[in-house]
């Protein structure tokens, strides 16, 4: 079968690409086209764009790049006219994929959706488009199987890939030496994401805590769709960058700073004490105020249903905050018992349950079903 899937950055060209591989398994003769990543590609996708072209974040910031995704909408919606796909597969990127899905099924195409769109946080009116133009939706986060629920419409859970992806990974042997670090030294993991945008408005900040750590290195997760050139200016004495490698960095942390996200969940799937960390512009973040109806921003307290790390978000995101945090990390053992049995909460509701594997063997046969 012929299958088409987009993705709008670097998690979903992730767990697009292990799809992929597990849809491979299903069904030998299956072929993509792809919007998404490297990934992707090396999966076997004929990409057609790279989320790097796509990727913008926050609300004034999307709304600035209308005219560029109605470029890109219409180039979609002519592609898959052309490839006439078995179904289209859309990965979270709501904006988007909800646009492209309206289209898709006026031609008559299935649409599938893998990774929900985060509807219950702050737009829950879209689940009527989801209804409408979703055949089929695979979530990941085991709550959002009951929201759905409550809205009349019924989904799949077939198990979480980053809790997947974190169990199967075995960490390198010789990070440290690979990598010239001194094993003496214990590791604070700074995580600031993958977009040119969120890292302009995390990293400075989260280096700043820096000063009273001597004792331990500070190494930041880089990632490869930016130049590494561009990290340059973020330097400074006793920071390390290493890219591509954020699992193995994660498994030799003691502790970690990281930009809300999927990176959070990875974080504490690995065990690793966190402050969760956001900032966006000013406009950007009245607006979320208004609209977002989540009491938390982080999948590590929403998975929980409470607080287990620390969120630091738009004014609170200061050094002085990030210093206090890391020091009760260190230091409070109310602190590191409260994120201990959270994490192991997490763990329990998530499960273990190949999640690729099984979205694959359910989209394939509900295809071949004509369900």
């Amino acid at each position: 079968m012929k299958y088409y899937l987009i993705a709008g950055e670097r998690s979903g060209d992730f767990h697009a690409a292990h799809l992929m591989e597990a849809l491979k398994r299903q069904d030998a003769a299956a072929s993509f086209r792809c919007w998404g990543g490297d990934m992707m590609q090396a999966a076997g996708g004929e990409l057609v764009h790279h989320y790097k072209d796509l990727s913008v974040m926050g609300f004034v910031e999307a709304a600035t790049s209308v005219l560029k995704f109605r470029k890109y909408l219409k180039e979609c919606e002519q592609d898959l006219i052309n490839y006439q796909p078995d179904v289209l597969i859309l990965i979270d990127y709501a904006g988007f994929n909800l646009r492209v899905a309206k289209f898709a099924k006026a031609l008559g195409i299935r649409v599938f959706y893998y990774i929900s769109p985060k509807l219950w946080a702050w737009n829950t009116g879209r689940v009527e488009q989801v209804k409408a133009r979703v055949d089929k939706m695979f979530v990941i986060l085991p709550f959002e199987e009951e929201f759905y629920q409550k809205h009349g419409y019924k989904v799949d859970y077939s198990g979480n890939p980053t809790a997947d992806a974190v169990a199967e990974f075995v960490p390198t042997a010789d990070f440290y030496e690979r990598n010239q670090l001194d094993p003496a030294r214990p590791i604070i993991a700074v995580l600031p994401g993958s977009r040119k945008q969120e890292i302009e408005e995390m990293l400075h900040e989260m280096v700043a805590a820096l000063p009273p750590f001597q004792e331990y290195q500070f190494i930041v997760a880089g990632v490869d769709n930016l130049d590494r050139a561009y990290y340059a200016h973020f330097e400074r004495n006793g920071i390390r960058f290493l890219f591509n490698q954020t699992f193995d960095l994660l498994a030799h942390a003691r502790a970690a700073l990281v930009t809300s996200g999927t990176a959070t969940l990875e974080t504490a799937l690995f065990g690793v004490p966190q402050v969760v960390c956001y900032r966006t512009s000013v406009v950007s973040y009245a607006i979320g105020k208004l609209v977002i109806r989540v009491p938390f921003i982080s999948l590590v307290n929403l998975i929980a249903g409470r607080e287990v790390v620390k969120e630091l978000i738009q004014g609170d995101f200061t050094s002085r905050n990030l210093v206090d945090e890391l020091k009760k990390i260190f230091e409070d053992p109310a602190t590191q018992q409260r994120i201990a049995e959270g994490y192991a909460d997490v763990h329990a509701k998530l499960g273990q349950q190949q999640a690729a594997d099984k979205t694959a063997e359910l989209m394939v046969g509900y295809l071949r079903a004509g369900v």
